[in-house]
């Protein structure tokens, strides 16, 4: 089956075919680094991430993949301004926050991230070609694109370039069509020295546009095969690239447009530029969800929609996403308990052998988890080929994941010696993961409390030490709480035949001391219920691990010994 991937140029699902065999062009437009990246900005990178993996996991195609970055632009120079500091220590400033927050997002496959500052005499040359072609036109120091001398522009959107009156007037006079978008900026008294860039029109700086054609060009090409973005900048953004590059070299720029959904917030769309939206902007900064959320889990939250679909974010949704992800993690966890190996340790999903798993001599339990492992493969790949539907794929690896805990319930391999069974188990579990890592997740266990959070380790196993002796002395309200109380510091606790096994999702640098008030807690509960011997059973537990507690009158303090 070939690939479908719906082209926005032709309102339609096409088959993909690369312009040259075997090779793949592929262009994102990236940030204007003036404040720092929020979720939406980790949309399009993520999605380009996965569908870069897929494309050479599965197809085996050598993808370049070029990302800018927009370093000179009237937002940077307002910015700048008013932070009192240099246009581009901001810009390197927040240029460095996206790089930080891509590599937790393990977004890795950027080949390229051109800086507009750094393309200047290549624009340069793209403006006088359009000049001389008479499809730009000067205005004193300023230069225009006439929208008028290109025949079929607005085809991408099928706007009318009227609708872009209104935007900007330069300072050199008016343009011949209110559709007529600036390639190059005359420079402003005020404007600082170093944005001001020699030209033969004068003094100034590019426009925002001809910086994304002419380093596509640059890089990949006068035609390349593949353009994303967000929708919001399929006009005017893209629909003008369009027409200064194919009016440029008279061939066509990108051969399909691939354009995400945006993210929304109380259905409203995410946007730096919007006052109301700046309060909930401080907290869907890429760098504070890190603090707070796994870049694991938000890359998976993105992946779990469909990207044409608009991602709904809010923090009930990402709780939900974790509750999905930590299923994949505690099977992960289980499998690797089971003493095979590392289940992280996958071999590449292009290998078909890791889907044909040997059933032979094992139940029929084995053979029907067998089947599941290589309908899962074909499934996966089924609705990657249509239009990249990472929704439908994940769902997939979810599916898998029941089929693999119900095999090792079934055969109740965590107090059995089958070895061959286990390993059986342990093989379909990393074909699961061979699925995941093929779109960027599952590259790793997720952080847990070991090395020097070891103390962590031992806090939470005290807890659930008082949790078995609280049911084992049927004071369930108790055991209870301790569960709610692990819960809500982000432990998830998993009850088995041999015993409770914990995970964390990411450890905080307060969970410590929020364990310690725990056992406070539930020392304090014990006491209530006159159930003295557990109190001090507490204490003694916590004398071992290092952690002293002293009773005084307003309550219990404790230190590190």
């Amino acid at each position: 089956m070939p690939i479908r991937i719906y082209n926005s140029l032709s309102n339609s699902k096409e088959d993909f075919e690369p312009i040259e065999p075997g090779k793949i062009g592929m262009y994102l437009c990236g940030p204007t680094v003036y404040k720092p990246s929020h979720i939406g900005h980790a949309v399009g990178p993520v999605i380009f991430d996965a569908i870069k993996r897929y494309l050479t996991t599965f197809h085996g195609f050598d993808v370049t993949w070029v990302v800018n970055i927009t370093d000179v632009e009237d937002k940077l120079i307002a910015e700048a301004n008013v932070q009192g500091i240099g246009v581009f220590e901001l810009a390197e400033r927040v240029e460095q926050n996206y790089h930080d927050a891509l590599a937790a997002l393990a977004v890795t496959g950027v080949d390229h991230f051109p800086k507009a500052s750094e393309n200047i005499a290549e624009i340069i040359e793209m403006i006088e070609t359009l000049i001389e072609s008479e499809y730009a036109y000067v205005v004193g120091g300023d230069v225009y694109f006439s929208v008028t001398q290109d025949d079929d522009y607005g085809k991408l959107s099928n706007r009318n370039p009227d609708d872009q009156a209104g935007h900007r007037e330069l300072a050199s006079g008016p343009k011949k069509h209110p559709g007529d978008f600036a390639l190059w900026k005359q420079a402003r008294e005020n404007e600082p020295d170093d944005v001001k860039y020699g030209s033969p029109w004068g003094k100034g700086r590019p426009g925002w546009h001809i910086e994304c054609s002419a380093m596509s060009k640059r890089i990949l090409g006068d035609t390349f095969d593949i353009h994303g973005g967000g929708l919001d900048l399929m006009f005017p953004h893209h629909e003008n690239e369009i027409a200064q590059s194919e009016s440029c070299t008279h061939k066509p720029f990108a051969k399909y447009w691939v354009h995400h959904g945006l993210t929304r917030f109380n259905t409203k769309k995410v946007s730096k530029s919007d006052p109301e939206m700046q309060a909930a902007l401080t907290a869907m900064t890429l760098s504070n969800l890190l603090q707070e959320y796994s870049g694991e889990l938000l890359r998976f939250f993105i992946l779990s929609t469909q990207y044409r679909r608009p991602i709904e974010y809010s923090p009930e949704e990402l709780a939900n996403k974790k509750k999905g992800l930590n299923s994949f993690h505690r099977l992960f966890k289980r499998v690797n308990e089971l003493g095979v190996g590392d289940v992280y340790d996958a071999p590449s999903a292009a290998d078909a052998a890791t889907f044909h798993l040997e059933p032979d001599g094992l139940c029929d339990e084995a053979v029907e988890l067998s089947n599941s492992v290589a309908d899962a493969r074909d499934r996966f790949q089924a609705a990657m080929d249509d239009d990249f539907n990472t929704a439908v794929a994940t769902a997939v690896l979810f599916e898998l994941t029941n089929d693999v805990n119900r095999f090792i319930e079934s055969k109740g391999l965590e107090s059995s010696d089958d070895g061959a069974a286990k390993t059986f188990a342990f093989n379909s579990a990393r074909a699961l993961v061979s699925l995941g890592q093929s779109l960027g997740i599952f590259l790793a266990a997720p952080e847990s409390a070991s090395g020097g959070d070891a103390l962590v380790g031992q806090l939470i196993d005290t807890l659930l030490e008082v949790r078995t002796t609280c049911r084992a002395e049927k004071c369930f309200d108790i055991a209870d709480t301790v569960r709610d109380q692990l819960s809500g510091l982000g432990v998830t606790v998993e009850d088995k035949p041999t015993g409770a096994t914990w995970s964390i999702e990411k450890a905080s640098d307060e969970l410590q001391e929020n364990l310690i008030q725990a056992h406070i807690q539930t020392r304090t509960a014990c006491k209530t219920a006159k159930n003295f011997a557990l109190s001090d059973m507490i204490r003694d537990r916590l004398a071992t691990i290092g952690v002293a507690l002293k009773d005084r009158p307003g309550g219990t303090d404790w230190e590190l010994t």
